[in-house]
């Protein structure tokens, strides 16, 4: 194999002189001018390839023009760098060397005989040259030069690249290509491991299960660091099933420009049929709202045109590959994402399905076309004025529509016990509660400034939310649009209020029917009696005349009970013929009406204004529907109460002081989604209370306004509060952390990631706590608590300097707690190395929204150097010290000289005590940073107080400006250490790989043409002073 090195090249020119006894003199001048040529850009290489091959077949001893060729090959291989020139060069040589296969044949000529072929093939894969080329390309892609391994690949891929489809090559070469451009792929440098895994593309066997090439391409995508790397092989990966789920997680990748490519291959190669639902849906989703322009532009112009013309254009048959009823929402979105892209005819020409009545009927009502029509009309109607004609020609009037709503919802049948065992009945059911669900959002696209159309809408609602068989599903979604409907509260709340006591206390019809024959016995008898009572009461005067008073107290006695027996009869007429004044009301206290009630309750407080108070009508509800319903035996009753509660003390001070404890006890002792109810409301109610309201003493201070008092409730609060009642709160958040439902623990930390951002908690402990389960292993499959505390963490510490100083605080605590972790522990298995890198990017003074102004300022960078300092100085043997002196190194310290000359004293004491080398030498490099910034500051302030003279001005002009440039230089060394050496490093990885890590370019005054065009000729390479060397050599 060729050595590649310097000498090798002299050694090369050197020896010229050799090969040219073996050549003729015209022949060197062709290959010499033919490469000289190829650097030209614009040159024909077709008519260079024809002439050099033209020399090349009249030569009967090739070995001569071999070598050449070689020798003149070399200077371009030599060159790492992607100069025009070496490129054309490249090329050139990739369309020379497979110039000598015989081209494609066309299909009527396919079918010759078999020993033709073979013949043919023989001829073609054993051609000298190209066979010669592929060898001394796979002998050089060990050289030590990264630039000769970098160019080996490239021309190995350039070469299979140019090769026809039907070309093919020896099975030896083949297996030797195949090895070498997979230990390339594992190069150090990234350029070569992209051009290694190019040249692989046409080595791929999709349908062998063990093809290396498929293997180390998922390797690379999965385990590659390097984003072009990635990007290379996703653009020359086979589709396959076992490729398919690699590609699909590039969707997700870190960079913006592998997750475009990522979508584009998707769309290029991937029918939607390959794809599962779950797939199809979560790609729409996460490339929808792609937090890159760039990703989300490519979704709706690439890939859903593509999947669309794979379905000629349905969008119906689009929706149903998506599974409408279990993701509207990410359907909704694909729509309007396809809707962004019509022209307002083509919109109204896709009205599916729609009759003359501007609705679709309802026996032809589908979960795809009903959705299709609620998307349409929401995009036209958020075009604002521009979309009311086109909103007319696609929905009808408010009025035409609720009569629509009303008698599809009518039609939902309400299943019994035995019918919800049956699948297909309570499939029909589920697919109606989503069509109506979708025509209950349509109220929104209605016009309803016309007082008569929203009066029949509002009447609508009304009766639907009333009606016992409405579905209790569609009752928030119906809540939510009445109240959209209703602007003022104490309406809604009398509103609301009232269709509560239809549901819990329905009127009861009595049964009217009289029957005539027992009215008539009951007059009769009614006669009878006021006859008796008449003869009684004369036979009562005859004896009180004959004075036989003791016969006249029987007949009084007897008149007593005949006056009872008419009043008796009278009231029995009177309850069967005449109606009653109060019609009889039965109080329903079952679960699902509990639950109907308490729904709509809950809705209710989400949509009054948190200003408007508690009133008399609430407070009935409280006493007679919420609070008695926390009891209930039904843990979903229970949870919509629990969340009732939360939402009413939002609104009430004294509701809150007098419900937290249930509250608290709730979130301990209940079921996991009940306990998670009532934790938000308790966060809630400390969001907007603050600790305040655990105190007495907060309602005795008359000078301050209520606003006034909750913005004071700060750290500072705890010490007006009740101590026990804050502790415990705290401590049974920290207890919920450790919890072993994750739903729990996610829960508890996001309220204290809540409370701590604005100020309700100001704890180190806390937030040392909350950055260990943030990097513990056990919560690595919770998304939503990693996802939730990775913004926090970067909200909270740029959010003020008091938030830094919390996170400077818990850092040396953070860091033993991972040191002294057991072997046992997840802990164990966390890099502190990472850990301290993010405690130090999150307390740069630079990292706040707004930083001060003040260089001089001392920052919390310089607080954290001295106590790193002082635990050095506690144990100078500690195996943790050298990650302590690297960490000084990466420091953002400020310029006050009180600071940096007691750092320095520190410094000097570790020098004197730390025996490890590398930590000595981190302090001792620091400790000349240090010195030199001191001395640059000294010149910088000296060279300021001077006076202004001219003269000496003039006499100094130079060192001033010298000491101001090292002053900025030291500068920058002490106070963005880490943030140089990552410029350099990105610097580097620039060079090593195209469009990788780019650093951002200072804004400079635009050039002009003219001088562009000059710095561009400076920079250009040319190889012909290197291939006429041999001249002057010789």
């Amino acid at each position: 194999m060729f050595p590649w090195n310097s000498s090798c090249v002299c050694r090369d020119q050197m020896n010229g002189t050799l090969v040219e006894a073996n050549m003729t003199a015209d022949n060197e001048i062709d290959i010499k001018e033919a490469f000289q040529r190829a650097q030209k850009g614009h040159n024909n290489k077709a008519k260079l390839v024809a002439s050099l091959k033209s020399r090349y077949n009249k030569l009967e001893d090739k070995t001569p023009f071999h070598e050449e060729f070689i020798r003149c090959l070399k200077y371009a291989m030599i060159v790492y760098k992607r100069e025009p020139a070496v490129e054309n060069v490249i090329e050139f040589v990739a369309k020379f060397a497979t110039s000598f296969q015989s081209p494609p044949k066309p299909e009527g000529e396919d079918q010759q005989n078999e020993e033709e072929e073979e013949e043919e093939e023989d001829e073609e894969d054993d051609h000298p040259f190209l066979s010669f080329i592929f060898n001394f390309l796979l002998e050089s892609h060990k050289a030590n030069s990264h630039a000769v391994r970098f160019r080996a690949c490239q021309l190995i891929n350039k070469l299979l690249g140019s090769m026809s489809e039907n070309a093919q090559i020896d099975d030896d070469l083949f297996d030797r290509i195949h090895q070498a451009m997979l230990i390339r792929v594992t190069d150090k440098f990234p350029n070569v491991r992209i051009q290694a895994a190019l040249a692989m593309t046409r080595l791929q066997q999709p349908k062998d299960p063990d093809c290396p090439t498929i293997n180390a391409y998922m390797l690379i995508l999965e385990n590659d660091t390097n984003a072009e790397v990635r990007r290379a092989v996703l653009s020359c990966i086979a589709m396959s099933p076992r490729t398919l789920p690699k590609v699909l997680k590039r969707t997700r990748d870190i960079k913006d420009n592998v997750r475009k490519l990522a979508y584009q291959v998707l769309a290029d190669k991937v029918h939607i049929k390959a794809l599962s639902i779950a797939q199809r849906v979560s790609l729409l989703q996460q490339g929808l709202h792609d937090t890159s322009e760039a990703v989300r532009e490519v979704v709706c112009s690439r890939l859903l045109p593509a999947w669309l013309l794979r379905l000629d254009g349905d969008v119906i048959e689009l929706l149903h590959r998506l599974d409408v009823e279990n993701c509207a929402d990410a359907a909704m979105d694909t729509l309007k994402a396809i809707f962004k892209s019509m022209p307002a005819e083509e919109l109204l020409q896709n009205r599916e399905g729609l009759d003359n009545r501007k609705v679709i009927p309802i026996d032809s009502l589908t979960c795809e076309n009903v959705l299709y029509w609620r998307a349409l009309c929401e995009f036209i109607k958020d075009k604002g004025d521009d979309g009311e004609e086109m909103l007319e020609q696609v929905l009808p009037d408010a009025a035409a529509y609720a009569e629509y709503l009303c008698g599809y919802l009518k039609a939902v049948p309400l299943l019994t016990e035995e019918q919800r065992g049956d699948f297909n009945q309570l499939e029909l059911v589920m697919t109606k509660e989503f069509i109506s669900q979708q025509l209950i959002h349509l109220i929104r696209c209605l016009d309803t400034n016309e007082e008569g159309g929203r009066k029949r809408v509002l009447a609508v609602l009304q009766d639907m939310m009333a009606l016992p068989q409405t579905p209790s599903s569609l009752i928030s979604l119906l809540t939510e649009k009445l109240l959209s409907l209703i602007p003022d509260d104490h309406r809604r709340i009398q509103t609301v209020a009232e269709i509560i006591s239809d549901l819990r206390e329905p009127i009861m019809e009595p049964n009217r029917a009289v029957d005539e024959n027992e009215s008539r016995r009951q007059q009769v008898k009614l006669a009878e009696v006021k006859v008796q009572i008449l003869e009684a009461k004369q036979t009562l005067e005859d004896c009180i005349a004959a004075q036989e008073f003791s016969r006249a107290a029987e007949l009084k006695e007897s008149i007593t009970r005949l006056e009872e027996s008419r009043n008796q009869i009278l009231q029995d007429i009177a309850e069967g013929g005449q109606p009653t004044d109060k019609e009889p009301r039965t109080e329903k206290n079952d679960p699902e009406t509990l639950l109907r009630c308490l729904t709509m309750c809950a809705e209710l407080m989400k949509q009054m204004n948190i200003k408007t108070r508690i009133g008399p009508t609430i407070s009935a509800l409280m006493s007679s529907l919420i609070l008695p319903s926390i009891a209930n035996a039904h843990p979903a009753v229970r949870n919509m109460a629990v969340v009732c509660l939360g939402t009413c003390t939002l609104h009430s001070k004294e509701l809150a002081k007098t419900h937290m404890v249930l509250l608290l006890q709730i979130s301990q002792l209940d079921e996991v989604k009940i306990r998670i109810s009532a934790l938000r409301a308790v966060v809630d109610l400390l969001l907007l209370f603050g600790f305040q309201l655990f105190s007495d003493t907060a309602s005795a201070q008359p000078s301050q306004s209520p606003e006034k008092q909750e913005e004071e409730a700060g750290p500072a609060e705890k010490g007006d509060a009740p101590e026990d009642t804050t502790q415990s709160i705290l401590v049974m958040l920290s207890e919920l952390l450790d919890s072993e439902v994750s739903d729990l623990r996610t829960e508890a930390a996001e309220g204290l990631a809540k409370l701590m951002y604005t100020g309700r908690i100001s704890s180190a402990k806390m937030l040392t706590r909350l950055v260990l389960l943030w990097y513990n292993p056990v919560t690595e499959d919770d998304t939503r608590l990693r996802h939730c505390l990775g913004v926090f963490f970067q909200l909270y510490a740029r959010e003020s300097r008091v938030h830094q100083e919390v996170v400077e605080e818990c850092f040396l605590p953070t860091v033993r707690t991972l040191l002294n972790a057991p072997a046992t522990s997840p802990l164990a298995e966390v890099d502190i190395n990472n850990v301290v890198e993010l405690l130090v990017e999150l307390t740069r003074p630079s990292a706040l929204i707004k930083p001060s102004s003040n260089t001089e300022e001392v920052c919390v960078h310089d607080y954290l150097a001295v106590r790193l300092c002082g635990e050095m100085l506690k144990d100078p043997t500690a195996p943790e010290v050298r990650l302590y002196a690297k960490t000084l190194s990466n420091l953002e310290l400020s310029r006050d000289s009180t600071v940096r000359e007691d750092l320095l004293t520190l410094l000097q004491q570790l020098v004197q005590t730390v025996k490890d080398r590398i930590c000595l030498r981190a302090l001792e490099k620091m400790m000349h940073q240090l010195i030199d910034s001191k001395e640059q500051a000294e010149l910088l302030s000296a060279s300021a107080l001077q006076p202004l003279d001219v003269n000496a001005d003039e006499a100094t002009t130079d060192d001033p400006s010298k000491s101001a440039k090292r002053v900025k230089r030291g500068q920058r060394k002490v106070c963005t250490a880490k943030g140089s050496r990552k410029q350099s490093r990105k610097a580097e990885s620039s060079e090593e790989s195209d469009g990788e890590n780019v650093p951002e370019s200072v804004p400079t005054a635009r050039p002009s043409r003219r001088a562009k065009s000059a710095a561009m000729e400076k920079t250009k390479l040319d190889l012909n002073p290197l291939l006429n060397q041999e001249a002057n050599v010789s």
